[in-house]
C-alpha cells in the first residue's frame, strides 16, 4: 500500500510518547509499505536534515516538512479564547500546509491517509482520487477529555478557566473529526467508546502504544538501592502536575520511614517551579540520550499522573524492561494491567507512598512484579502486533 502520513511533528528522535507511536507505526510500517510523511516542524535547517536522513531510512517515498511559528503561547492561548475555535485549531490550521496536502493527494496515488491527532484533523479532506482511499485518524488521546480533566483538577485558576474554555471548543471539533473520516484508531478501549458513543457509524480500532522488545529488555545490572525514577516530558502539563503531586503530598510520606529514598525525574524541560524543589533525594537529569539505563538501575518505576489521556508509553517500555512499577489508575488507563499481579496501583498519597514503600523493602516482590509486566509486554505490546491490527483495519476500510 501506499500510506501518507500527516502529522503535527516531526517523528523522530522518538523524545517523548506520542514521537515514539508515530516512529514505531512508520517503521513498522515502511517494512512492508510505501511510507510518506507531510509534517510541521519547529526545528531548523539541521533537524530538517536529520528528517531527510530519517525518511531515506524508513525508505520513505515522499516527505515535506513545513515550519510551524508557535511565538508567544501564553498570548495566543490568551487570544484564542476570543475565538470561535480552540487553540489548537488556531495553532495548527495553516493554508500552506492545507495547499501542500492537496498537492500530495492530487497525485491519487495513495490507499491510505492517516491523520495524526484530532487537531489535524481540522484540515480539509482533500477530494477523493478516482482509485480507493480511506481517510484514517490516529487519536492517541481523547483531547478534549485531558482538558476537560484538567479543568476540573487543582491547577491554577487562570489554567482551569482556560482549560474550562477551550476543552468545549476541541470537543465539538474533534466530534467533526471522527464523523468526517472514514475510520479512527485509538490506543484503548476506553477512548474507542467515546467514539463510538458520539461517531457510531465511525468504524473503530484498537492499536494499542507498543514498544521495540528486543530494544526494550530487563536488565543485567543490579539494582541502586532505594532508587525510584520517572519518565517523561516535563514540559508537559500532566507530568508537571503530576510530580508536583508527588513531590509535596507522597515522596515526604515515603522519605519519613526511609529517608535515603532517592528519586530520579528523566525528562526535557522542567519547569523553574520543579526545579526548586530539587534536595539530595531528588535529582532531575533533563532530557538525556537513552532513559533505559536509568529505569534499569532504579527499584521502581513511579507514575503518579492524575491527567491524561490515551495509554502511557512510559509504562509499556518500563513493563518490556522487566521494571517493577507504581502507578495511579487514571496513569495505567487503558493498559491490560491487574493490581498485585504485574503492577501497583494507588490514588491517594497515603497509597501511592504505602505501595511504593513496599517495592523499596521486598526486592523479591519487585522482581515477581517485573517478570510479570515483562510477560504482559510481549503478549500484548510489540510493535509487529499493533502493526498487525492497524494493517487489518485499513484492509476492512478499503474493502
Amino acid at each position: 500500500m501506499n500510506i501518507l502520513f500527516v502529522t503535527p511533528y516531526l517523528p523522530s528522535p522518538p523524545q517523548f510518547g506520542a514521537q515514539r507511536r508515530l516512529e514505531g507505526l512508520m517503521r513498522g510500517l515502511a517494512a512492508r509499505h510505501r511510507v510518506s510523511l507531510l509534517s510541521y516542524t519547529t526545528v531548523g535547517s539541521d533537524g530538517q536534515a536529520a528528517t531527510r536522513e530519517y525518511c531515506h531510512e524508513l525508505r520513505t517515498v515522499n516527505h515535506d516538512v513545513l515550519k510551524l511559528g508557535l511565538g508567544n503561547k501564553r498570548l495566543a492561548q490568551l487570544r484564542s479564547l476570543a475565538s470561535r475555535g480552540s487553540f489548537e485549531r488556531m495553532l495548527y490550521l495553516r493554508r500552506e500546509f492545507q495547499a501542500e496536502l492537496d498537492r500530495m493527494m492530487s497525485t491519487g496515488e495513495y490507499d491510505v491517509v492517516q491523520v495524526e491527532f484530532a487537531q489535524m484533523g481540522i484540515h480539509r479532506l482533500p477530494r477523493r482520487p478516482k482509485r480507493k482511499c480511506c481517510f484514517v485518524l490516529d487519536e492517541h488521546n481523547i483531547e478534549y477529555d485531558i482538558v476537560k480533566r484538567t479543568a476540573e483538577g487543582q491547577g491554577s485558576l487562570v489554567r482551569t478557566l482556560y482549560s474550562a474554555v477551550n476543552w468545549r471548543k476541541l470537543r465539538s471539533e474533534e466530534l467533526d473529526a471522527w464523523r468526517r473520516f472514514d475510520g479512527v484508531a485509538l490506543t484503548s478501549a476506553r477512548d474507542e467508546e467515546f467514539v463510538k458513543r458520539e461517531a457510531p457509524k465511525t468504524p473503530t480500532a484498537v492499536v494499542p502504544n507498543a514498544v521495540d522488545l528486543d530494544g526494550f529488555r530487563p536488565g543485567s545490572a543490579p539494582l541502586e538501592p532505594e532508587t525510584l525514577v520517572f519518565l517523561g516530558a516535563m514540559d508537559y502539563h500532566p507530568n508537571i502536575e503530576g510530580m508536583a503531586f508527588f513531590l509535596d503530598e507522597v515522596f515526604p510520606l515515603i522519605l519519613a520511614r526511609r529517608p535515603n529514598t532517592k528519586l530520579l525525574v528523566v525528562g526535557r524541560n522542567p519547569t523553574e517551579a520543579l526545579l526548586s524543589r530539587r534536595s539530595a533525594n531528588v535529582e532531575f537529569t533533563g532530557l538525556v540520550d537513552d532513559p533505559r539505563p536509568y529505569v534499569a538501575r532504579a527499584t521502581a518505576m513511579i507514575v503518579p499522573l492524575r491527567l491524561g489521556g490515551g495509554t502511557r508509553f512510559k509504562i509499556v517500555e518500563a513493563m518490556a524492561q522487566g521494571k517493577a512499577i507504581v502507578s495511579t489508575r487514571i496513569g495505567a488507563e487503558g493498559l491490560d494491567v491487574s493490581h498485585e499481579q504485574n503492577i501497583l496501583l494507588g490514588d491517594t498519597p497515603q497509597e501511592f507512598a504505602s505501595q511504593t514503600e513496599r517495592l523499596l523493602a521486598d526486592p523479591a516482590l519487585g522482581a515477581r512484579l517485573g517478570k510479570a509486566a515483562r510477560e504482559l509486554a510481549e503478549r500484548q505490546y510489540g510493535w509487529s502486533a499493533a502493526i498487525d491490527i492497524l494493517e487489518a483495519f485499513y484492509k476492512r476500510l478499503l474493502g
